[in-house]
C-alpha cells in the first residue's frame, strides 16, 4: 500500500479511535501506511479529567465487614460514587485527544474484569483504571504482574481471602482460565498449586494497598503445569507467560477487537510467537497488526460490530449534533449491554455479534434517530456542521461498506447523513 486514500484513513481511525472523526481522518489521509500507524501508536499526551471525590478504602471496608446497617450504608456509598466514576470515564472518552488510549484501556478493562457491585470500592477501581492506562500500549507481562497485585482485583476475585487457614482458588482459577492459557490447558491440580503460591497476597486493612503477609503463605513443593518447586505467585506468573497459549489467546483477542470476527490461525500463530519473543511488547504487536494485510483487507471491513461505547460516544465525537447528557449516555450504554466498571461477570462482555439483538438494535436505532432528528433542509441553520464534500465521500466517511438501504432521493447532506446513520452498515466498522 502506498499513500493512504481517504477510505483507508477512515478505516484506520474507525478501528483505533472512538468514531471516525473527520479531523483525524484528514490528518492521516495521504500519509504512508507506516507513518499513519505510528501516528496512532504514539499519540501526544492528553490530560485526564479530575476524578470525583471518592471514599477511601479505610472508610468503606469496615462497614462492609461489620453489621447489616453498615453494609447497607457501604453499598449506598459505592453505588453513588460508582455512578460518578462511570460518568468520569464517559466524559474522558468524549473529550480526550487520545481516543486510542481510551480504547485500549477499555480493552484491558474487559480482559481483567472487576466490578463496582462485587468490590464496593470505586476508589480501588479508579486506581485499577490508572494501572490499565499506564500499560495500555505497554508490556503485557508487566500488566499481568500489576493486576495480580491490584487491590480491586484481589477484592473482586477474593484473592485477599487466600490465606493459610482459608485457601481461596478464585483468583488462581480465573488467572488460568481467562487471563492467560485458557480452558483445556490446565488441571484442577494446577489451580490448587497456583492458589497455594498466592497465599498471603492481600490488601492492607488500613491503607487498601497491596501487601504480602508472609505468615499466611503456604510454603512447600508443588507441581504446576509440569514444573515442580516451592513456587511464589511471581513464579506462577512467569510460568504462564512462558506458555505459548498465553500469547496465542491474547493475539486472538486483539484480532477480534481490531481485524475481524474470525481469527486466521495461520497469521495469529506467527503474531503470538513474535509477541512472546518481544517479551510481550503490546505496542510492537499492534504495529504488526495495523501494518498487516488482514487489517487492511477489504473483505475484513465492516466485520467488527461497534460496541455500545463506540456507537454512543463515537457518534457523538464524529458529528456535531447536540449531545445527550452524560447520565443519558451512561443509561444508553447500560441498555445496550455495556456498563463501565460493571461487566456482567468475570468473563467480561462477549462482544462481537452478541452486541446485537432484536432489543438492542431497536435501542441503537432509536438513539441514532433521536440524535439526527430536526430540519433536514441544508438551507436552514443547524448545529450539525458537515464537511463540504461530495456525497460519495460522506458515504465513505460514515460507512465501512456500501449502504444496505436505498439512499434518499431528495438531495441534501443532512438528509443523507441521517439515512447513513440509520443504515445497518453504520453498526459495524
Amino acid at each position: 500500500m502506498g499513500l493512504l486514500a481517504f477510505k483507508d484513513a477512515v478505516h484506520l481511525v474507525a478501528r483505533t479511535g472512538l468514531g471516525a472523526e473527520w479531523a483525524a481522518v484528514k490528518q492521516l489521509e495521504g500519509r504512508t501506511q507506516q507513518a499513519a500507524v505510528a501516528w496512532v501508536l504514539h499519540p501526544a499526551a492528553s490530560a485526564l479529567k479530575p476524578v470525583p471525590r471518592l471514599t477511601p478504602w479505610l472508610k468503606l471496608e469496615p462497614m462492609r465487614l461489620n453489621d447489616m446497617k453498615s453494609r447497607n450504608s457501604a453499598w449506598s456509598i459505592s453505588q453513588r460514587e460508582g455512578k460518578l466514576l462511570q460518568a468520569w470515564w464517559v466524559e474522558q472518552m468524549l473529550t480526550t485527544r487520545t481516543p486510542f488510549v481510551e480504547r485500549m484501556t477499555l480493552f484491558w478493562h474487559n480482559h481483567f474484569t472487576s466490578s463496582i457491585q462485587k468490590t464496593l470500592q470505586p476508589s480501588l477501581l479508579y486506581q485499577q483504571n490508572l494501572l490499565l492506562r499506564r500499560h495500555a500500549v505497554g508490556n503485557f507481562a508487566e500488566l499481568l504482574r500489576g493486576m495480580a497485585r491490584d487491590p480491586a482485583m484481589l477484592v473482586y476475585l477474593d484473592g485477599y481471602q487466600n490465606t493459610k487457614e482459608q485457601p481461596n482458588e478464585n483468583f488462581a482459577r480465573e488467572l488460568l482460565e481467562l487471563f492467560t492459557i485458557g480452558r483445556g490447558h490446565y488441571r484442577e491440580s494446577d489451580v490448587k498449586a497456583a492458589a497455594k503460591a498466592f497465599t498471603g497476597w492481600g490488601v492492607d486493612n488500613d491503607t487498601g494497598k497491596f501487601i504480602i503477609r508472609a505468615d499466611q503463605h503456604v510454603a512447600g513443593q508443588s507441581t504446576f503445569l509440569g514444573k515442580t518447586g516451592d513456587f511464589s505467585g511471581d513464579d506462577i506468573l512467569n510460568i504462564l507467560l512462558a506458555h505459548p497459549r498465553t500469547a496465542e489467546r491474547l493475539v486472538d483477542k486483539i484480532w477480534l477487537a481490531f481485524v475481524s470476527n474470525r481469527p486466521d490461525p495461520a497469521v495469529t500463530s506467527v503474531w503470538a510467537q513474535q509477541l512472546r519473543g518481544s517479551g510481550y511488547d503490546i505496542q510492537k504487536l499492534l504495529e504488526t497488526v495495523f501494518n498487516s494485510e488482514p487489517f487492511w483487507a477489504l473483505h475484513n471491513r465492516g466485520t467488527v460490530v461497534k460496541s455500545p461505547v463506540e456507537l454512543v460516544i463515537g457518534t457523538a465525537r464524529m458529528l456535531s449534533y447536540p449531545r445527550e447528557s452524560t447520565e443519558e449516555m451512561l443509561n444508553l450504554c447500560r441498555l445496550l449491554g455495556q456498563e463501565l466498571f460493571d461487566p456482567p461477570n468475570v468473563k467480561g462482555w462477549t462482544g462481537g455479534e452478541y452486541w446485537i439483538s432484536t432489543q438492542t438494535l431497536l435501542v441503537r436505532n432509536a438513539y441514532l434517530a433521536k440524535l439526527s432528528r430536526g430540519n433536514l433542509d441544508d438551507s436552514v441553520a443547524s448545529p450539525l456542521k458537515l464537511p463540504r464534500v461530495p456525497d460519495e465521500q460522506l458515504i465513505e466517511w460514515l460507512l465501512p461498506v456500501k449502504p444496505l438501504k436505498p439512499l434518499p432521493v431528495t438531495p441534501g447532506a443532512r438528509r443523507l447523513v441521517r439515512a447513513l446513520l440509520l443504515d445497518p452498515a453504520f453498526q459495524v466498522s
